[in-house]
């Protein structure tokens, strides 16, 4: 296939992209100035200058979907913290390492971050929608820990691990103060971990 084949291609997925953000931003815009009840599909393709069936087409998974577009798929990046982590580092220094971020991104005044974060908890739909997204890499994560341990991929440790790693996150956001939140929480699991592989 020549270069002239593969530009057209190239174009179409780059505008699918740019309007599949023009959408995500346009409905998170108006969640955050009239609240995400308020908010109809309707009004969002209409703001967004486009139809409610090419709205559907690019998030068929509704207003949670919407709001959760920029949440890119971490599976990947998150078993490798504890895969390719450097020799040495235990599997909870890892994932405290990766995850830390995700528990404490920039939250001072005028943070869209920090917006965004008080959005989500004060809603409770999608709240739990957070979680559930977050959660789905719980697997996964643990079938690579068990991989690492040297126990089996079913093994309930490295399986509770996973889980309460992952919940970490969302019970720091909950939190006044989510690095402070983080940090107490993952010390248990780095002092219960530890424990346990002794």
């Amino acid at each position: 296939m020549s270069d002239s084949d593969r530009r057209p291609a190239g174009l179409r997925e780059r505008k699918k992209a740019a309007t599949r953000k023009a959408i995500a931003e346009t409905a998170l815009q108006l969640f955050l100035a009239h609240g995400y009840e308020q908010v109809g599909i309707r009004q969002i393709a209409e703001a967004a200058d486009v139809s409610v069936s090419t709205l559907f087409n690019y998030f068929p998974g509704g207003k949670e979907a919407l709001v959760f577009d920029e949440e890119t798929d971490n599976e990947a990046a998150l078993i490798a913290a504890v895969t390719d982590r450097p020799a040495g580092r235990t599997i909870t220094e890892a994932l405290r390492t990766y995850l830390t971020g995700f528990a404490s991104k920039p939250s001072g005044p005028g943070s869209r971050f920090a917006e965004f974060q008080a959005f989500v908890q004060r809603t409770p739909a999608l709240r739990e929608y957070a979680r559930t997204m977050w959660l789905r890499h719980e697997e996964a994560l643990a079938r690579a820990i068990a991989a690492e341990s040297g126990r089996p991929a079913d093994d309930l440790t490295c399986a509770a691990l996973a889980r309460f790693a992952l919940e970490t996150v969302a019970f720091a956001r909950s939190r006044p103060d989510p690095a402070a939140a983080f940090a107490h929480a993952w010390e248990l699991l780095d002092r219960g971990w530890a424990a346990i592989t002794a």
